[in-house]
């Protein structure tokens, strides 16, 4: 019976444990039937405020029905849906986003620290990956109609293998994913990296550095 006891103890408290752990790990449920963002609010939080009112043009937004300009360094441009062009969606945890490529236009090896993202070919072909944290790298090319995904966190890219320019809509399972390309991070951030750090970590010597930072910097108009 002591031993049954004992068991019995050791069962409630796992349970505990583990409903405690699930409570504290995942997000919660919605508590209202929206809560649009009020990004003018000061108060800051994990999220946004609710706006006292709302209408439908808080959970509209037409940007992504146009190409984008694809004249930057990397020959691609990034148009953002997500919770700050349309605020109507805080607390739904999903947002879009539209990426053009011209001929042969990369989207860098960048990270998103708070989503998965998956990708849907609206025209064009690309060499697309992402790299695991066994440093591996996890590849394919992809054309008009296929779809790919990129786990959270780990760092990815796509560039248009072809010789026409390239679209995606990308879908994310977080309202705001984050997103750090990791070469600007490191040579442009606003507190400059400090120098004998890059030069140890990618083994080039101080001109590379400067050489590299002077290219990502960006253009003052």
């Amino acid at each position: 019976m002591a031993a049954a006891g004992k068991l019995s103890v050791l069962a409630i408290m796992v349970l505990i444990i583990a409903t405690i752990s699930n409570s504290v790990s995942a997000d919660p449920d919605l508590l209202q039937d929206v809560c649009v963002a009020d990004l003018n609010n000061a108060v800051k939080m994990n999220g946004f405020a609710c706006k006292p009112t709302f209408n439908a043009s808080d959970f509209f937004f037409a940007g992504l029905a146009k190409p984008a300009l694809t004249n930057s360094l990397m020959g691609s441009n990034v148009t953002a849906a997500n919770v700050m062009q349309i605020p109507g969606l805080n607390t739904l945890g999903v947002s879009l986003a539209r990426i053009d490529y011209a001929p042969g236009g990369l989207n860098p090896p960048h990270t998103h620290p708070r989503a998965t993202e998956i990708i849907f070919v609206l025209y064009g072909e690309l060499d697309v990956g992402f790299i695991t944290t066994a440093n591996v790298l996890v590849s394919k090319s992809i054309k008009q109609g296929d779809i790919f995904t990129f786990p959270k966190g780990l760092v990815h890219f796509q560039k248009n293998n072809g010789k026409v320019p390239a679209t995606v809509i990308a879908a994310f399972d977080s309202q705001l994913p984050g997103v750090q390309v990791i070469a600007a991070s490191l040579f442009t951030a606003t507190t400059p990296v400090p120098e004998n750090v890059l030069t140890l970590a990618f083994q080039i010597g101080p001109k590379e550095v400067q050489k590299i930072e002077s290219k990502l910097a960006p253009k003052k108009s």
